[in-house]
């Protein structure tokens, strides 16, 4: 699941450096912002080296996944929205959420830093991607994607509350957060804005 989101991220994150006309090397570092910087930042809220910068292995899947964008790009007009990236990216999502609330838990913080750290984990790298695309994050606005990590985290919570074996709470984790994110990209989820809740409120039938 990790390698799927190492790579499924840098697409993501590649591909929408090669809409916005990034040359290569701006390409690449979008990319790989997309696929690390979660991680990376985890990482330093637990006091260790990120593993990113351990590991080989991990920047050559990131690259991989770079390179694909850069093929896809040419035969597809947004291979990012493709349904094997989408699911990949929910793979990934998921691996990064079920991978930030274990390593929250080993450093032993309080329930709300291990949904915090595996949250940032998830979608730290979107965000910061964005970031360097010149847009505000699209966590923040639209689209139910964050919400999904939040959700996965708190059911690896509950499910450790309940006196679950550790894998146990990982793999619910992990589905709860990949069965969710794919039922928002199904049903077009997305959280309400106060401008939606005051359209409500004007409906003449709310004030019965």
């Amino acid at each position: 699941m990790n390698t799927i989101g190492l790579v499924a991220f840098a697409l993501v994150g590649a591909s929408k450096a090669i809409r916005e006309e990034f040359d290569l090397f701006g390409i690449t570092i979008v990319g790989l912002a997309m696929a690390f910087v979660g991680g990376a930042t985890r990482d330093l809220l637990v006091v260790r080296v990120p593993l990113a910068l351990q590991s080989p292995i991990e920047v050559g899947l990131g690259l991989l996944g770079v390179g694909l964008a850069i093929a896809l790009s040419v035969v597809l007009p947004s291979p990012e929205t493709h349904p094997v990236a989408l699911l990949s990216d929910a793979i990934g999502l998921a691996a990064f959420t079920t991978t930030g609330a274990i390593v929250a838990t080993e450093a032993g913080v309080s329930v709300f830093g291990v949904v915090a750290i595996a949250t940032i984990n998830a979608v730290g790298g979107g965000a910061f991607a964005d970031i360097l695309l010149d847009r505000a994050p699209f966590i923040l606005f639209e689209d139910f994607y964050a919400s999904c990590a939040v959700l996965g985290a708190s059911a690896y919570l509950v499910a450790g509350a309940v006196g679950v074996a550790g894998s146990t709470a990982a793999a619910a984790c992990a589905a709860v957060t990949v069965a969710t994110r794919l039922a928002a990209v199904t049903y077009d989820w997305s959280l309400p804005t106060v401008q939606n809740l005051g359209r409500l409120s004007d409906r003449p039938d709310s004030r019965q």
